[in-house]
C-alpha cells in the first residue's frame, strides 16, 4: 500500500477533506447553537416586555400583573418556558413554575443581547435541568423599587432544534465528502496520465535502445524524461561501444588462428600428429569463442534494429538446401521443402539464410536419409525442420545452451549452431523448440514468430 502513489494521494485527500468536514460540522454546530440563542433571546424579549408593561407594585411593595400573558405555554406546569418577577417584598411566577423558581442573578455569568439592557445566561432551572434565561431590573413606577424581569426556556428545548440541525447537516457534509472524494480520485487520475505515459515510452524504450522520451510531457516532470533520456543515451553509447570492440576483437583474431591453423597442417604434414591434433583442439575452441562473440554481436544488432524487413522462407530454404545438398554430408539425404511461396517471415532475409542454414546443415549431418522443411502461417511464422535421424541424445535445454551438442561423441563441431540459432531466434522476436519428429522420428526444431504475414489466398 505505502508504494503506490495512487493509494497515498487518495488516502490523503480522504482524510483531509474528511477532517475539512469535521472541522465545518463543528463549526457550523457552533454557530447554528449561537444563532438559536439570539433568536430565543428575542422571542423571550417580547413576552418580556409585555410583563413590563402590565407590571405594577403592590401596596406591599410586591409585583402584580393584572392581565399575565396568556401563552399556554407559560399556563401548563413544566412546560419548559417560564417567568418571574421577583422584589425585596416578594415574588411573583407563571404557573408553569408550580412550586419551583428561577435562579438569582448572578452577573458573572450574565451577557447583553442585543436589546440593550437585557441580560442572557444559563443556570441551573426547576426539576434539575438547565434553563436559558433572560432578566433585567426594571423600576415599574417612581418609587425607585426594582423588580427583576426573568423569562426562561429549557435548554432541552433548543438542544433539540441544535441536534435535529446536527444530524442533518452530518448527513449532508457525508454526502458532500463522497462528491469531494470522487473528485479527489478524478484528479489523482488525471494528476497521474502523464506518468502512465511515461511508463508505456519506458516499454517502448526497452524494446528499442534507440528510442527516446517524448518532450511533450508536465513541467513537472519533464526533468525526469530529460534524465532518463540522458541515461537512455549514455547506455547505449557503452553498449555500442562494447559491442563494437567485442566484434573487432573477434575479427582481429581471424586471421591469427587461420595462421595457427595453416602452422597445424604443416606440423602434420611434417609427422607431427600428436601436436597437430592438439593445436587442431586449441584453434577450435579459439574459433568457436570468436563464432560466439559475432553471433552475440549479430544478434545484438539485429535486438537494436527497428526491423521491419520481411524475407521468403520458402525462396531462402530453396537456395540453402541447393547449397547444403551439394556438400558432402547433403549428398545422400533427399530434402523436402514444404513451404507456401506467398508465406513471408517478419525477418531480414541474411538473418533467416543463416538461420536456416545452420539448421538445415544440422539435419543433413545426423539424417539416415529425409530431411524435411515445413511452414505455417495460421498463427503467426512457423517453420519446422525435421529429419529421420535417432533424435536428441541430451535434453533440448542443454542442446541449446552455448557449447552443448546433440552429438557427445564427435570432436568435429563444438555445439554452437542451437545456441546462435537461438540467439538470432529470440533477438528478431521469435522462439525455437526442439523435441522428435512424429513422422521421421529425428530431432524436430520449431521456430515461430508470433506476427507474420500468412500465405495469400
Amino acid at each position: 500500500m505505502a508504494r503506490s502513489l495512487r493509494l497515498r494521494l487518495l488516502i490523503g485527500a480522504a482524510v483531509a477533506v474528511f477532517v475539512a468536514m469535521l472541522l465545518a460540522w463543528v463549526s457550523m454546530i457552533l454557530l447554528f447553537a449561537h444563532h438559536i440563542e439570539r433568536r430565543a433571546a428575542k422571542e423571550l424579549t417580547y413576552d418580556a416586555v409585555e410583563l413590563v408593561a402590565r407590571l405594577r407594585l403592590g401596596d406591599d411593595g410586591a409585583p402584580v400583573v393584572d392581565d399575565p400573558p396568556h401563552d399556554a405555554r407559560f399556563e401548563t406546569p413544566d412546560s419548559g418556558y417560564y417567568w418571574q418577577l421577583t422584589t425585596k417584598q416578594g415574588a411573583l411566577r407563571s404557573h408553569s413554575l408550580w412550586d419551583e423558581s428561577l435562579p438569582a442573578v448572578d452577573p458573572g455569568a450574565a451577557r447583553t443581547t442585543e436589546s440593550s439592557g437585557w441580560k442572557t445566561r444559563f443556570a441551573p432551572g426547576p426539576a434539575g435541568r438547565r434553563v436559558f434565561v433572560l432578566e433585567r431590573n426594571v423600576r415599574p413606577d417612581r418609587s425607585g423599587n426594582k423588580v427583576l424581569v426573568q423569562v426562561a426556556v429549557d435548554e432541552a428545548q433548543l438542544s433539540h432544534v441544535r441536534n435535529e440541525f446536527g444530524r442533518e447537516l452530518a448527513l449532508f457534509l457525508a454526502l458532500l465528502w463522497a462528491v469531494l472524494f470522487g473528485a479527489a480520485w478524478l484528479q489523482v487520475q488525471l494528476g497521474l496520465q502523464p506518468l502512465r505515459r511515461v511508463r508505456e515510452e519506458l516499454t517502448a524504450l526497452r524494446r528499442d535502445p534507440s528510442a527516446r522520451l517524448s518532450q511533450v510531457h508536465p513541467v513537472e516532470i519533464a526533468p525526469l524524461t530529460a534524465a532518463i533520456n540522458d541515461l537512455a543515451e549514455a547506455r547505449e553509447r557503452d553498449l555500442t561501444r562494447a559491442r563494437r570492440r567485442a566484434s573487432d576483437l573477434a575479427h582481429s583474431l581471424k586471421t591469427p588462428l587461420a595462421a595457427l591453423h595453416a602452422q597445424s597442417r604443416r606440423a602434420r604434414a611434417a609427422g607431427a600428429t600428436e601436436a597437430a591434433d592438439g593445436l587442431d583442439r586449441a584453434i577450435a575452441a579459439a574459433a568457436a569463442a570468436v563464432e560466439t562473440e559475432l553471433a552475440r554481436s549479430r544478434a545484438a544488432a539485429i535486438r537494436d534494429a527497428t526491423n521491419t524487413q520481411e524475407s521468403s522462407p520458402q525462396r531462402i530454404a530453396e537456395r540453402v538446401v541447393g547449397v547444403v545438398e551439394r556438400t558432402e554430408t547433403g549428398a545422400h539425404v533427399v530434402f523436402e521443402v514444404d513451404i507456401d511461396e506467398q508465406l513471408r517471415a517478419p525477418i531480414a532475409e541474411d538473418d533467416l539464410t543463416e538461420i536456416l542454414g545452420a539448421l538445415i546443415e544440422n539435419a543433413a549431418r545426423f539424417a539416415r536419409r529425409r530431411v524435411r522443411i515445413a511452414g505455417s502461417g495460421e498463427h503467426g511464422l512457423m517453420l519446422c525442420v525435421e529429419d529421420d535421424g535417432r533424435g536428441l541424445d541430451i535434453s533440448a535445454e542443454t542442446a541449446l545452451m552455448r557449447g552443448g551438442r546433440l552429438d557427445e561423441s564427435g570432436t568435429a563441431h563444438h555445439g554452437l549452431g542451437l545456441a546462435i540459432v537461438r540467439d538470432l531466434v529470440e533477438a528478431t522476436a521469435g522462439e525455437i523448440a526442439l523435441g522428435r519428429s512424429a513422422d521421421l522420428g529425428g530431432l524436430r526444431v520449431v521456430l515461430t514468430w508470433p506476427q507474420a504475414a500468412g500465405a495469400e489466398s
